[in-house]
């Protein structure tokens, strides 16, 4: 059994904040079941976490190479395992996954929010013990619940987050091999290669995405969040609306694209049209210096965070979609709620948006695992720095007392109010991790799609993208222009029967990245 994510990531925390790591030296039934209380308790809905059998741990980083435990270890710990399970109140289990790192034995246990907490667990687990408590996480620590977090821990008794919820309506049809095997692939995850042979419930089971029995099995909201085509047919109006003013609000012109589809590719393809459509660079020349002042209009890793914010933490149980609105002087991004009610407007406009609680613990978990948000706390500082950076003005937060929805407007940079300057639209602005030489994160994803010589439609359908403007646009042609494919009819780029193939230069790149058949 593999996890759905990559050992490497994880113990490296790249993908998992550390306060949802704990580190074990050797197996230590009292301590592991507490972990696994606290974990179960998911106190602030992140979405469990992990505990890892044979490292150590010093001052909260795990101690590389490991420790690891001893192969006739292995099967006690887990019938051990097993057997803590069912001393917790309500029975809880984990998901154990034996594995080898730097050739040493150790056991991942993956523990995911409970479906049924409060859980609480055994202060001793000798025989005459009777004493139960109430555990949760408190940064990197397990801990007793005190008097008012237990307080709390029993009101959100009933409260499973939306996405983690089993959806009644829908089967384990619903769901699509390809998509899921597309996000093991891409977070690089060991379970990709054994999911290729595996029984479909199995793997559904082993990565979290179903509940119930075998009779009646049902998958989760988040699952057909990202792995069914169309999961606006389950929660209407997931979609990401972007409007174009560009003659401002009361003109009678204006355009629409509204994306839809699985919510990261949905945000990929947001994203993409509002960097290649939106994001202009201004070049500013002055006549005492060599040096010209170059900005661009908004700064595209601040709009970015926040649209990720916003399909993060809307509500997916609210019929409204998340609107972007592109206009002479500002940029809007709203969904529906706004933030929680704990953060003051003394905290927003102090820009400090530090919440308790996270609206969807999965939905956060497959964003970070994509690379497409990081960890707690970090979205506002990101965003002030790329604002500071570019010599923008700061975003403006607008909500009601109610917190029934949030708009964050960027205004455009003063540069681009001033006429008589230079200016030059970038189509692929230098954005940290997005870029690789001439090669964007669209033209990557293209490539490893292209297999032999293929039609146009064929490679669209194959990256699951619906508007062809948009895959021209945002793929097809950079991937032509950097040099990476090429038609087979050069002469004719209309023709009927026109195809696509790599180049050298495009093997090439294929080889030098690891995605070669032979290599992980």
């Amino acid at each position: 059994m593999n996890l759905p994510i990559n050992i490497n990531d994880l113990l490296t925390a790249r993908t998992v904040e550390w306060e949802r790591l704990e580190f074990k030296a050797g197996w230590n039934p009292e301590e592991v079941t507490h972990s696994l209380c606290a974990f179960a308790n998911d106190f602030h809905n992140l979405g469990g976490g992990y505990i890892l059998l044979g490292i150590e741990e010093k001052e909260g980083q795990p101690v590389l190479p490991p420790k690891g435990l001893r192969i006739n270890q292995i099967d006690k710990i887990q019938k051990g395992i097993l057997e803590i399970g069912h001393k917790i109140q309500p029975f809880y289990h984990p998901i154990i996954v034996p594995c080898k790192y730097k050739g040493k034995n150790i056991i991942v246990l993956w523990a995911v929010g409970g479906q049924t907490r409060p859980y609480k667990a055994p202060v001793f687990l000798s025989k005459k013990n009777k004493i139960y408590q109430y555990y949760i996480r408190k940064g990197s620590s397990t801990v007793i619940a005190k008097q008012h977090d237990e307080r709390e821990l029993i009101g959100m008794a009933s409260t499973v987050p939306f996405d983690d919820r089993i959806h009644h309506t829908s089967t384990i049809d619903d769901m699509d091999l390809g998509l899921i095997r597309s996000y093991l692939k891409q977070v690089k995850s060991d379970l990709f290669d054994e999911s290729a042979g595996m029984n479909f419930l199995r793997l559904c089971r082993q990565m979290n995405l179903v509940d119930g029995s075998d009779e009646f099995v049902r998958p989760k909201n988040a699952a057909l969040m990202f792995f069914n085509n169309t999961p606006g047919a389950f929660f209407p109006q997931t979609q990401i609306d972007v409007v174009h003013f560009p003659e401002g609000l009361g003109a009678d012109s204006f355009s629409e694209m509204i994306f839809k589809g699985p919510i990261q590719s949905m945000l990929q393809e947001a994203l993409a049209h509002i960097r290649n459509q939106v994001i202009a660079e201004k070049i500013i020349k002055h006549s005492d210096r060599p040096q010209a002042d170059r900005f661009f209009n908004y700064p595209f890793v601040a709009v970015k965070e926040v649209l990720c914010n916003a399909v993060y933490h809307r509500s997916y149980e609210i019929r409204e979609p998340i609107e972007v609105r592109i206009l002479q002087d500002r940029i809007t991004v709203g969904s529906f709620p706004g933030p929680d009610c704990s953060i003051s407007d003394k905290d927003m406009d102090a820009f400090r948006f530090t919440s308790r609680r996270y609206r969807n613990r999965r939905v956060g978990e497959f964003l970070k695992e994509l690379d497409m948000t990081e960890g707690r706390g970090t979205g506002i500082p990101k965003i002030l720095r790329e604002i500071k950076k570019n010599k923008s003005p700061l975003p403006i937060f607008h909500t009601d007392k109610d917190r029934s929805f949030i708009i964050v407007e960027f205004p455009i940079h003063s540069a681009f109010l001033r006429e008589n300057e230079e200016v030059v639209v970038t189509e692929t602005p230098q954005v940290t991790g997005e870029v690789t030489g001439e090669v964007t994160g669209e033209v990557e994803k293209l490539l490893l799609q292209i297999k032999g010589e293929m039609k146009r439609r064929e490679i669209q359908e194959a990256l699951g993208l619906r508007h062809e403007d948009y895959f021209r646009e945002a793929y097809l042609v950079p991937a032509i222009e950097s040099g990476v494919i090429e038609m087979t009819i050069p002469n004719k780029p209309t023709s009927s029967k026109q195809k696509y193939r790599l180049t050298g230069k495009g093997k090439k790149y294929i080889e030098d990245n690891g995605y070669t058949k032979n290599k992980k």
